[in-house]
């Protein structure tokens, strides 16, 4: 989304229509002639993959536990919205955080400045502009409620941006599909041209062949070819009965276009890579030598990179210190996090109730656990026989 400093009117206090800068055909009309380079977020879901990896990561950083210092800053991350639940809030945001590079969201604070709501909106929703001295940036924001409409040059302390990738200084972000835009139209061409060879080569089932018949007309072919069809279907996927003068020989799919079908994982890689997943994710092959272990060590670096620019914005808009929780997202179960405490406390590192009291404390034990009961310990002595004396449980030989 481009910055520009206005002027003169825009669209908005003119009274027209805006249109937004991330129209594809508004990118299409700048560049006449040229190859499309803009991927439309709309169109990219359409694609199986790029759904997926976005709905995974969306989800994950979504269920993400965050904590304030401040009890203010805590309640407006856990109820953001009035409209919605948390986790769906949150992950409509991180989507489009993934899709567009940038999210927004509108602070509708009290006359104390304290948080009472956010907002969610759209990127077509939101026009920043830079300040004549370059000291901020402000907002038109155009709301869906009619009774609210338009509200010009919104100072950025109301405004939740996130961004990721940005090519000026971080004032805007950098959308990932504009890098996937040469594999999706390679996936498309490539699909196409996969539908056109199938069709191809199961336009005819088969070829049956009239021997010693002939010249046969066309009209006697159609009508042999629809009789030999219907005993087919006749046939109840029984034999097919041929007498000495036919001969039908079945169509197969050539191996070169089997091989067009394998070419959909090329793509796959190319988004978890855009995305900086593992390509496992997208049910793809990954790395054969490398384990779950390093996978969910890989995705959760990942999910690291988006959680930085997350928390970066959330300290910087509420004032507070925001730490993030990511065991409920890479570990749902806790066993991963169970068994590192377990090794550590077989090292030496913790002691008995100190690894209880973490388990308990990360849900993995419910904290009304009764204590251990210590099991009574039978002492056994083990005395020797005395010099000179006789054993009184010796039996005697007769």
């Amino acid at each position: 989304m481009p910055l520009i400093k206005p002027k003169i009117l825009d669209s908005l206090q003119a009274g027209t229509q805006s249109i937004p800068f991330d129209d594809p055909d508004i990118i299409n009309f700048l560049s006449p002639g040229e190859h499309p380079k803009y991927v439309s977020a709309s169109k990219a879901l359409h694609n199986s993959d790029i759904f997926s990896i976005v709905m995974q990561l969306s989800g994950d950083l979504a269920t993400i536990k965050l904590k304030a210092n401040m009890p203010r800053a805590q309640g407006i991350i856990d109820n953001p919205s009035v409209t919605s639940n948390t986790h769906a809030f949150w992950q409509s945001m991180f989507t489009q955080l993934l899709l567009a590079g940038e999210c927004f969201a509108y602070r509708w604070r009290n006359v104390n400045g304290v948080d009472l709501r956010w907002e969610y909106l759209r990127p077509s929703q939101v026009s920043p502009f830079l300040l004549e001295d370059g000291s901020g940036l402000i907002y038109d924001v155009s709301f869906d409620e009619p009774q609210i409409g338009v509200i010009q040059a919104i100072p950025q302390v109301d405004m939740i941006h996130m961004r990721l990738m940005s090519k000026n200084g971080g004032m805007t972000g950098m959308s990932p599909l504009s890098a996937l835009a040469n594999e999706l139209e390679i996936k498309k061409s490539s699909d196409n041209l996969t539908l056109s060879a199938l069709a191809q080569s199961v336009i005819s089932p088969g070829v049956l062949k009239i021997k010693n018949g002939g010249l046969l007309n066309l009209k006697t072919k159609i009508a042999r070819s629809q009789q030999f069809m219907r005993q087919i279907k006749s046939s109840d996927s029984g034999p097919i009965v041929l007498d000495d003068l036919e001969d039908y020989t079945p169509l197969q799919i050539q191996s070169n276009v089997a091989a067009l079908l394998n070419q959909v994982n090329w793509t796959s890689t190319q988004i978890a890579k855009v995305y900086g997943v593992p390509d496992s994710f997208l049910n793809g092959s990954g790395d054969q030598q490398s384990s779950s272990e390093m996978a969910r060590d890989d995705y959760t670096i990942a999910l690291n990179r988006y959680l930085q620019s997350i928390l970066s914005e959330l300290n910087n808009k509420l004032s507070a210190d925001i730490s993030a929780d990511v065991r409920a997202a890479t570990d749902p179960l806790g066993d991963s996090f169970a068994t590192t405490l377990a090794n550590i406390s077989k090292s030496g590192g913790l002691a008995n109730n100190q690894f209880s009291w973490l388990l308990q404390n990360a849900g993995y034990l419910p904290e009304d656990m009764p204590a251990a009961k210590q099991q009574p310990i039978q002492q056994v002595v083990v005395g020797g026989t005395s010099k000179g004396g006789d054993d009184d449980d010796e039996t005697s030989d007769d």
